[in-house]
């Protein structure tokens, strides 16, 4: 004899499973939020805490995007983990943390509310995660966390402009170069049946990525080399070769700025920040705009090639149906005359 369990009791043995998983969620998304946050620390260019790229909010953003707004704390515990021994007060850090906890929260509430989807497979999508995700979602953090400074007594005011530049920019590019690749990430799979040739030109585009990213950390001024990699990766590979490819050529350029080489010798922070937020600005639009605007073509395509294969089907079948029944009419007519009344 079998019992059936009630699904009172069903949802009771559910819960801790469920909540358990949750929970594991958070601690993911903590963990890769602090350990991305130490690494981009490394390039800091403003009193320790504020860089030209800051992966912690493409992460944060691509964490609520995949799993959902229930891993917000894990957002809001690594931002304070992150803080707590950069701000100047504890006060400050919780401040500092909010900002930096509310700016992908919004941004994941706009981009849901546009019809942002993650496959990132429609020029839309692009655009809606540029001037929605990255431009004004981050206006928060960096507002935040530069008034808290100023106010607080660590930044003078005539150094609120320049610093919230660099920091919304670099939450902004951590958006623009992180994000995409982890939702790229999410859906990756080993593609089959790909010739040889495909993978020895995907080998060859990395190879020349790494060359590229040598001569931009060198003496020599040559960032524009990263762009036609990225019109490459583009056309031949789509998104899925453009995210990566712009992450890569940005991290050399940042790189190169902090260590004052190639076109960032001998200028000031300010000139620095300039070129350097044009330049990874420029690449990452151009790998996203340009990889699904490449992407969203190539289905157009597929479609209507199966559209036309559909119909010269559905044509096939009506031609052959009109012929059939021609001949059925005709016999139906001479019936109808052979057994009409004289």
């Amino acid at each position: 004899m079998s019992m059936r369990r009630s699904p009172m009791t069903v949802a009771r043995h559910a819960w801790p499973r469920r909540g358990g998983l949750v929970a594991g969620e958070i601690c993911a998304v903590t963990a890769l939020y602090y350990g991305s946050a130490e690494l981009g620390l490394l390039q800091q260019l403003v009193r320790g805490q504020v860089t030209p790229l800051w992966p912690p909010s493409g992460i944060a953003l691509a964490g609520l995007l995949l799993l959902g707004p229930r891993v917000w704390p894990g957002i809001a515990l690594g931002a304070f983990l992150t803080n707590i021994s950069l701000g100047p007060s504890v006060l400050a850090v919780l401040v500092i943390a909010a900002g930096n906890t509310l700016a992908p929260v919004c941004a994941y509430a706009l981009l849901r509310r546009a019809g942002f989807g993650n496959e990132m497979n429609r020029l839309r999508d692009a655009l809606t995660l540029i001037f929605l995700g990255a431009f004004t979602g981050m206006l928060i953090s960096s507002t935040t966390g530069t008034g808290t400074l100023v106010l607080t007594g660590v930044l003078d005011a005539g150094d609120f402009w320049p610093t919230w530049s660099v920091w919304w920019t670099g939450d902004a590019m951590g958006v623009l170069t992180v994000t995409p690749v982890l939702l790229l990430l999410r859906s990756a799979r080993l593609p089959r049946g790909v010739p040889p040739s495909r993978w020895a030109e995907g080998i060859l585009l990395l190879a020349a990525t790494v060359c590229v990213g040598f001569v931009e950390t060198s003496t020599t001024p040559l960032l524009f080399l990263g762009f036609p990699l990225l019109i490459w990766a583009a056309f031949r590979f789509q998104l899925a070769g453009a995210a990566p490819c712009a992450l890569a050529v940005s991290t050399f350029a940042i790189i190169a700025a902090a260590q004052k080489t190639g076109p960032f010798a001998g200028h000031d922070l300010f000139t620095n920040m300039i070129t350097l937020q044009a330049f990874n600005g420029s690449a990452s639009l151009t790998a996203l705009l340009l990889g699904a605007a490449i992407g969203e073509r190539a289905r157009t395509a597929e479609e209507i090639a199966l559209a036309v294969g559909q119909l010269a089907t559905m044509a096939t079948r009506i031609t052959a149906s009109d012929r059939r029944p021609t001949f059925r009419v005709e016999e139906s007519e001479r019936t109808v005359r052979d057994t009409a009344p004289k």
